[in-house]
């Protein structure tokens, strides 16, 4: 077995339709034991990222490692490795939920014994022991993606590809899907995560790439980017505003720009970090007095869409 600090490795990865290019130069780097979201809008280029991995679909250029190997799952051997759940997953109505598990499991060549045993412990992971016995036609939407998720699970597999694991499900159904990813991912797996949910991406990944029309927008770890890439942004309300407190807050070093309505002011710093202590000390000797103090937390989408109009901008010159 070939080991790897990457369980997914592309370089210089291309795939276009005819006239449509729906990945150009991807370079994806997928570290061995994260849960990775892969973020983009409708028609980024995911899906069609996830089939070159798996060997569905072949590259017009560049090169795939999975798992140390290279060529991507188009190998048998890799396949064997790999789970794999499609978005929306058609299963069959008319099986029951341990029919459907054992029948993969006879696919991958488990003995009769292990895969029903096996068949039983996913259904427990994925809260469906007490519905095993049911015709899947049965299911709710709920239950049909948490048996999908089992199903990629077959095999114990090393590297788990869901796309849009999420999609269509009721916020109580997305938290249950969250927490089977997590628990798949503290086995010491690797979650491969494509969505266009970006709050559930920040909820649930460690790492994260975004593409956008087939290019990669920026990778890497998910707080770490926020980090580097969220605009600091302190919001005060004052008892009394006064021209030697705007003076005291537009002097200091790292603000970029002072917005007031009202009593409120909203200071835009030119660089991330805490700096309530130094914007409390300067309203404090200019004789001001503080009510309440917060520093805005810009989320994952916010970052998204900027990453988007940055990248249209540049692609329009200007």
């Amino acid at each position: 077995m070939i080991m790897s600090d990457f369980a997914i490795e592309t370089m210089g990865l291309s795939k276009s339709f005819g006239r449509i290019s729906a990945l150009n130069n991807l370079d994806l780097k997928v570290v061995s034991g994260t849960i990775h979201g892969f973020l983009g809008p409708n028609g980024a280029g995911k899906t069609t990222t996830i089939k070159l991995i798996l060997g569905l679909l072949r590259p017009d250029a560049g090169s795939i490692r999975v798992l140390g190997f290279e060529g991507g799952g188009k190998k048998t051997e890799i396949r064997k490795r790999i789970g794999y759940m499609p978005e929306l997953p058609k299963l069959p109505p008319f099986l029951k939920g341990q029919e459907l598990l054992e029948i993969y499991g006879e696919i991958y060549g488990i003995p009769k014994k292990e895969r029903s045993d096996s068949a039983k412990k996913l259904l427990e992971l994925v809260g469906l022991s007490d519905r095993r016995g049911d015709r899947i036609a049965h299911y709710s939407k709920g239950m049909q993606q948490r048996l999908g998720l089992a199903q990629a699970l077959v095999g114990e597999p090393e590297l788990i590809v869901l796309d849009e694991p999420s999609i269509g499900l009721d916020p109580v159904g997305m938290v249950e899907v969250r927490e089977i990813i997590k628990k798949i991912s503290s086995e010491g797996r690797t979650v491969f995560l494509s969505s266009h949910l970006l709050h559930e991406v920040q909820q649930t990944c460690t790492h994260t790439t975004v593409i956008h029309k087939g290019t990669k927008l920026i990778e890497g770890g998910i707080t770490k980017l926020l980090e580097k890439l969220t605009e600091s942004k302190i919001i005060v309300e004052l008892e009394k505003v006064t021209n030697s407190v705007k003076k005291a807050l537009e002097s200091l070093n790292f603000v970029e720009d002072v917005k007031w309505e009202g009593n409120k002011a909203e200071i835009q710093c030119s660089t991330t970090g805490d700096f309530r202590v130094d914007v409390s000390r300067a309203i404090s000797d200019a004789k001001g007095l503080i009510i309440g103090m917060k520093v805005h937390e810009r989320g994952l989408e916010e970052l998204f869409l900027e990453l988007i109009k940055s990248k249209e901008k540049q692609e329009k010159g200007e």
